[in-house]
Formats: C-alpha cells, structure tokens, sequence
C-alpha cells in the first residue's frame, strides 16, 4: 500500500524560507494593497498614465509590483531569481512577458527572444522549460478567420505562413538543445487553429520524448473530452502527449464574446465543474503516464495535494520527469516551496521584459488576484501569520 505523502500548505517557516525580514515586510504592503478591488484599479491606472507620460516610475515599479512578480529586464537580469530558487529545489520558466506591436516586425524580434530563452535553457537543470504565446508570433486574427472557415487573401497567406514558420522554429530549438516548451492557450475563437500548429509540432518533435505541450484550460467545459482526443491522436500518430493543465485565464472575455456574439459560452457553468475538470484532467494524465507528460499549473492547494496523492498510489517517484508542478513567481510561495521541500519536481514562471512593456502582464496578475476568489486574502493572511511567527521566534 503506497505511503500517503506527508506534506502541509501552511509550512510557513519552508514556504517563505526564500524571504527576508525586510523582502516578507514588502510583501506584506503589495499584497495590503492588492487586497483592495479600488486600490487595484487606482494603481493600475495611475502607472499607466505615469508611463505615458513618460515619468521616471521604474524605480518605483522596480521595488514594488515588478520586482515582486518578475525576475527583471532581460535575461541575464533574471539569473539571481534562477539561482535564489535553485537554493530551495525551484525551477524556473524564463517566460517573456512582453506583448508585440501587431507587426511582422515585432513577431520576429519576439520569436529571436525566446530563441535565447531556449538557448539559456540547454544544459541548465534549473530551467527545464521554455514558453510562448503563438499570439506573440503571428496576427490573431488571420488564426480566427482560419478558424471561422474563411478564406484568406494573399497577404494573410503569406503571414500565417510566416507564423507556421516561426512556431516551428521554436520547437525544434527546442528539439535540437534538449529542453521542453511550453504553448501557452489562449482564446477560444482562435484556440483551434493554434493546437494545428502544435499538435503538428509534437508530432515531428515528441517521438522519442516530451518535447512540446500543449496547453488545456479546465474552465471550458469541452477541454477534459479535447485533451482525451488530443491524446488519441496522439497514440495513434505515434508520439507523446504534451499536456499543461490550467484553469485559465480569460473568464469574462470569453463571456463577454459569447453573449454578444450569441452562441454558446465555452466557460463551465460554475467554479465547482471546473475544479472537477481539473482534478479529472490530473488524474487522466497519470492514469496514462507511459504516453502523457504533464504540468499541472495550479495554484488551488487541494489540486497539488491531490496530485501529490495520485503519483504515491501508483507508486511513482517524486521526482519523475514526466511530471511537474508550476506556479506563477511571487505567488502562492507556500505551495511552491513545500512541494520542492518535499522532492517534487517545481517550476515557477518567472516573466521579465522591459518595465512599461510588462505592465500588462503585472495588470491582469493584480486583477487575477483581486477576482480569485480569496487569493489575495489567502497569500496576505500567510504573509501576516509568518511575520507574528518570526516575531514570536525573537522574544
């Protein structure tokens, strides 16, 4: 009978280990402050209107909002992020969090950027992954009209094309220096048309071992039966399934289209059917753990826990390749590193990017935590009860 693996969330002393007093105590006033819907949007708003303006904010974002949540400005900015993390058995994701101009010109300079992200992958256990967004590689558009079954026009050809081109390259860079990548999901009306592109790629690049996943967003309600079909296709193609499972990160956008568009919401009725999903994604993935490597990318304890429990039934090494835990830089410490603690396999996506061009990214992270329900509350609660604990360890 396999042991029941012997972990705990609320590990404060392992989950903030990383930290200083002083870095805890800033923590403590960006989760304050996130904590708050109107303090969110007043700030998101007022850094915005300072970077139009053109006034010297960096420095401010730099000790606040950005340094919290991303490794720095370039690469090699981020390499004190990799080797802090490294100390505690955490992985890192250098994941470029710029979002392109909607030129051919800025898809090349972004698919040459996560060139290099592969490149200081090679070699490096630390950073077992690499990343990217198909939208930061080719115009959205051209994918949704490819999707709706409408022709396109020469120019648009030639464009998608470019971007089948470009996707292609990344992953067999990946291919060629012995790291894995990751393709991000995005939205649905385009969705289609991306996992062409990337079920293409693991065909040509995952015979011998997981090199591509995709990525499967459990809030839709048709995902747990598309990752089942993904994985047919995949057993009968001959090649491995990559598969990242996410919750996912477009909620009201989807909605929003769906009933101005007046079809069918793609997003699960309630929060219960996509944890349900969820949990049946994770187990799907381990109950086929010969031909599926998976990434469950979560930041719900209960999922973590869960999968933790699934890899001890069926016997399974902490540590086995085919399986990792992800969770974003600067969030939820307390999963991340009493999983790592523990010996399992932990990455966190650490975003970097020039300061203003990263401001949406750090926007929705501010958003996402205001509108989980209870994940700023949760992280500040810890923050809080980790100072009283180092407190009451000086008296």
């Amino acid at each position: 009978m396999p042991v029941k693996p012997e972990i705990s969330f609320e590990n404060l002393e392992v989950a903030f280990a990383s930290k200083t007093d002083a870095e805890l105590k800033k923590m403590y006033y960006i989760f304050a402050t996130m904590n708050s819907n109107l303090a969110v949007k007043l700030g998101i708003k007022l850094a915005d209107l300072a970077f139009a303006l053109r006034l010297p904010v960096n420095g401010i974002m730099k000790s606040t909002m950005f340094g919290h949540f991303c490794g720095g400005e370039s690469i090699q900015d981020c390499q004190k992020s990799v080797d802090k993390l490294a100390e505690f058995n955490v992985k890192t994701i250098l994941d470029y969090s710029v979002e392109g101009k909607g030129d051919e010109a800025s898809y090349d300079a972004t698919k040459a950027e996560i060139l290099k992200t592969i490149e200081r992958s090679a070699g490096d256990a630390n950073i077992p992954f690499a990343v990217f967004k198909v939208t930061g590689l080719g115009d959205y558009k051209i994918m949704t009209k490819i999707q709706e079954g409408k022709k396109l026009n020469n120019s648009e050809q030639e464009a998608f094309e470019k971007l089948e081109q470009r996707v292609d390259e990344l992953c067999a860079a990946a291919h060629r220096v012995g790291t894995k990548i990751l393709i991000d999901a995005e939205d649905s009306w385009y969705q289609d048309t991306l996992e062409v592109l990337v079920y293409r790629a693991m065909e040509k690049y995952n015979k011998e071992t997981c090199v591509v996943y995709n990525t499967y967003q459990m809030y839709r309600h048709d995902m747990l039966q598309r990752l089942q079909e993904a994985h047919q296709l995949a057993l009968e193609k001959g090649y491995f399934l990559g598969a990242k499972l996410v919750r996912g990160a477009y909620m009201e956008k989807e909605r929003d289209r769906a009933a101005k568009k007046g079809y069918i919401s793609p997003i699960q009725p309630d929060k219960f059917s996509t944890d349900r999903d969820y949990n049946a994604g994770i187990n799907y993935c381990l109950n086929n753990i010969e031909t599926i490597a998976l990434v469950s990318g979560s930041h719900n304890e209960e999922s973590n826990l869960m999968l933790t429990e699934l890899l001890a039934s069926k016997g399974l090494p902490e540590k086995d390749e085919r399986v990792y835990f992800a969770q974003l830089y600067g969030m939820s410490d307390n999963i991340s590193f009493n999983l790592a603690d523990a010996g399992y396999n932990v990455v966190k996506y650490v975003p970097y990017g020039p300061v203003e061009k990263v401001m949406p990214y750090l926007s929705r992270r501010a958003e996402e935590n205001t509108s989980v329900a209870g994940q700023s509350s949760r992280e500040f609660e810890l923050i809080k009860k980790e100072i009283a604990r180092r407190k009451s360890l000086k008296y």
